[in-house]
Order: C-alpha cells, then sequence, then structure tokens
C-alpha cells in the first residue's frame, strides 16, 4: 500500500461533506489535484505566461519552453518516438474525433468495417457511428465474455479484408477490463487496419508504452491523471499524422495563407489551431511528474489492493452485484438489489462517500447488463484502506435505510 501521508498533499480531500469527512471513490470520472499540480499552474500564470511560438520576448520564449518542455514530458511518459507524435487536445474526446474526421474521412469508404466492442465510452462509439453514417460503412462488434472480457477469438471473428480500423478501450470505465491491446493491434495491422486506442482509464494507472503496444492513435485525458480539465493527448504514428489534414483552421497551424489557398505547417501544430492550451500543459506535465515520482506501477498495485478488498468486503452483504471480471483495475460497478443506483449514490453523500452513478457514458454496455444503471466506486492513490471501510459500512448503512434485514 502506498503511504497514506500521499493524501495530504491533495487540499481538497480536507473537508467534511454534510458534516462527514470527505471519501472520494469518483476518480474514473475526474480525479482530484496535487499542490504540486495547482502550483505549478499558477506560477506559469504569475511569472511566465504569454503565448507560445509567436514571440521574441522573454516571456514569450519561457511560455514556449514550458509548453514544448510539456510535450516532450508527455512523449517519455508514453514513450513515443518523437515529439512530433504529441498532439495537445481539450481532451479524450477531442482527440478520437480528430482521428475519426481526419485519418477516418480519408482512408474509410462505403462497405468499408469498422470494428468496436460494446464496452465503449460513448467518445470512442459515437464518432465512429458518425464516420460509418457519412462514409457508408458497416459498425462490427466484439462479442464480450459473460464477465466482460475481449478474447482474441472474438475479435478475429469480426475481422474482414474490409476492416479499415479497430477501435478499443484499453480499460474499461465500467467493468474495469484490461483489454489485449497489443494482440488486437497485431491482428488489425495484418489485415492491413489501425489500432485506436482510448486509454483514459489507463494512463492515470499503469505504465504505457505506445510502441509495445503498436497502436496507431492513443488518446487520454489530463484531468483523470491529477491533471487540470481542458488537457488532453493525441498520439499518432508520425507516418499517418504525416499525410492526414487538419480539421480545425485558423491561426499557428498554417505555413502560408494566399487570398483563395493556404497550406500548413509540419506535425504537430497543424492540428493545434489557435492559441494552445498552455497551462494545461504545463499542469498536465506537473501531474506526469507527480505520478511517476510515485511510480505507476506502485500506483496500480495500491488501486488493486484497494478494490480487491473492496470486493471482498461487498461479497458479505446480501443484495450487492458486482460486474465485471475477476482481474480489473481498481474500480468497482455494482448495484444494489431493488434500490436505483442514484438513490443509493445520494445515501452515500449524506455520509461524505461519493460514487458515480448512471450509465457512466456507456449506453450500450449497459443495455448488455440488463440495466438502466449502475453505481461505481472508483480508486486512486490517494486512497485508503480506512476510507475503503467507510465505504462499506455507508452501503450497510443504505440497504439498513431501504428497509433491508441482516
Amino acid at each position: 500500500m502506498l503511504n497514506a501521508s500521499i493524501r495530504e498533499q491533495f487540499p481538497i480531500l480536507d473537508q467534511e461533506i454534510n458534516g462527514h469527512p470527505l471519501v472520494y471513490l469518483d476518480s474514473a470520472a475526474s480525479s482530484q489535484k496535487p499542490l504540486a499540480v495547482i502550483e505549478a499552474i499558477e506560477d506559469y500564470y504569475r511569472r511566465n505566461h504569454s503565448n507560445v511560438h509567436r514571440g521574441v520576448h522573454t516571456l514569450g520564449t519561457q511560455a514556449t519552453d514550458a509548453y514544448e518542455g510539456a510535450r516532450e514530458r508527455v512523449r517519455s511518459f508514453i514513450h513515443a518516438a518523437v515529439p512530433e507524435e504529441i498532439i495537445f487536445t481539450r481532451g479524450t474526446t477531442t482527440a478520437i474525433n480528430l482521428v475519426a474526421s481526419s485519418y477516418g474521412d480519408a482512408n474509410v469508404g462505403e462497405g468499408d468495417e469498422i470494428v468496436l466492442t460494446p464496452m465503449e465510452h460513448h467518445a470512442n462509439l459515437i464518432p465512429w457511428q458518425q464516420l460509418a453514417k457519412r462514409k457508408g460503412a458497416t459498425l462490427r462488434y466484439v462479442e464480450l465474455t459473460p464477465d466482460g472480457r475481449v478474447t482474441l477469438d472474438a475479435v478475429q471473428a469480426v475481422l474482414s479484408d474490409r476492416t479499415k480500423i479497430v477501435a478499443m478501450s484499453h480499460v474499461s470505465n465500467v467493468l474495469g477490463t484490461i483489454n489485449p491491446i497489443a494482440e488486437v493491434a497485431r491482428l488489425a495491422h495484418e489485415l492491413g487496419a489501425v489500432m485506436v486506442v482510448d486509454a483514459a482509464q489507463s494512463a492515470p494507472h499503469r505504465k504505457l508504452d505506445v510502441q509495445a503496444l503498436d497502436c496507431d492513435f492513443l488518446a487520454f485525458s489530463g484531468h483523470k491523471m491529477l491533471g487540470p480539465t481542458g488537457i488532453g493527448v493525441l498520439y499518432g504514428k508520425k507516418q499517418l499524422l504525416k499525410n492526414m489534414e487538419p480539421v480545425e483552421f485558423g491561426g499557428e497551424m498554417i505555413d502560408y495563407v494566399d487570398l483563395y489557398e493556404s497550406t500548413w505547417k509540419y506535425i504537430p501544430y497543424r492540428f493545434e489551431a489557435g492559441t494552445p492550451i498552455i497551462a494545461g500543459a504545463v499542469g498536465l506535465a506537473a501531474a506526469i511528474d507527480f505520478l511517476e515520482e510515485i511510480g505507476l506501477e506502485n500506483v496500480e498495485a495500491h488501486e488493486r489492493e484497494l478494490a480487491s478488498y473492496a470486493i471482498e468486503q461487498m461479497k458479505t452483504i446480501e443484495g450487492i452485484e458486482i460486474y465485471g471480471p475477476e482481474d480489473r483495475v481498481g474500480l468497482v460497478t455494482f448495484n444494489l438489489k431493488d434500490v436505483h443506483a442514484h438513490d443509493l449514490a445520494t445515501v452515500l453523500d449524506m455520509q461524505g462517500i461519493a460514487v458515480r452513478a448512471g450509465h457512466h457514458c456507456a449506453q450500450p454496455l449497459m443495455r448488455l447488463l440488463k440495466q438502466s444503471s449502475t453505481a461505481r466506486a472508483s480508486f486512486y492513490l490517494y486512497n485508503t484502506k480506512e476510507e475503503v471501510d467507510r465505504f462499506i459500512e455507508g452501503l450497510r448503512q443504505t440497504k439498513e435505510y431501504f428497509n433491508y434485514e441482516f
């Protein structure tokens, strides 16, 4: 287990909610921020703010160095080959939409196929639905095992010589499933398809190596990994990005502009039109520093231990149904029999315990589970075993509140 003193570096956690100490178990939706990230953003605005790439004055140079330094920090974090493969976006959703609109429109045609899974977050589903509608392509879905896993046999069953794109979450935000991305990428590449990875739920919790995964595109968000909101990353292989057209146009992304024609800058700048998310990039770099100082392997082990302990205790409560495989990341999605997930979350909130309730932006998966909504407790490096005990006691009190018998 990680040292509980880590919690002290997150000022928001030092408060009471409804008269109880806060237990924050909703990090899969958005993580809290350590002082190191808050102070890095504040220092940027106090000392170094200017626009980037455009001025020769000192502040402009300092801001540019900070922004491009953050790009290099991200490159190192995910083991990309060169900084040009790192594009800053508003988040995972924007990044995947960029791939669907730029690469997808240019490379997917009528009758082609896009392979997905039913566990995808809407951010990695709807852009492909829209691409398929625009181009007359077909969506095909990998069948999941009863406990919510992807098998290579199931992937092969839907791949064909018409497959152009395989898009898959690295980790499910509902089930906690860890998908075999490297193996699926190999199968996709054998057919000439590209592999797009939604890493929003893996980047905050486990080491990433895009070269080992051999994915063609990978997207994640800063706010789920201790960074600020409004900043995300799209990784793309250089040889693919070089041949892609931008989807936003304006300042900074141009090379030459005439009255009737324009040309674009080299990558990654052609995909970062306008003033970029400078402070967000600075905050993301600070978040990466914080995570790597602790060690992603330690973060993942800590969360898995908390989740395993939580599941063990939850199984002692009659009426709890848990979704997802045994081998999972640090989150647990569940329901309490005859209690709506929103009601359950409301009663837990009365006890100072924050969990997520709803369809988790995964409505097709909810229908597969035959549920309209579920509750989710997600753990991060600042959570403790004592907080899990509070959560379990909260579930027992919630059950009692709704007149269950023990």
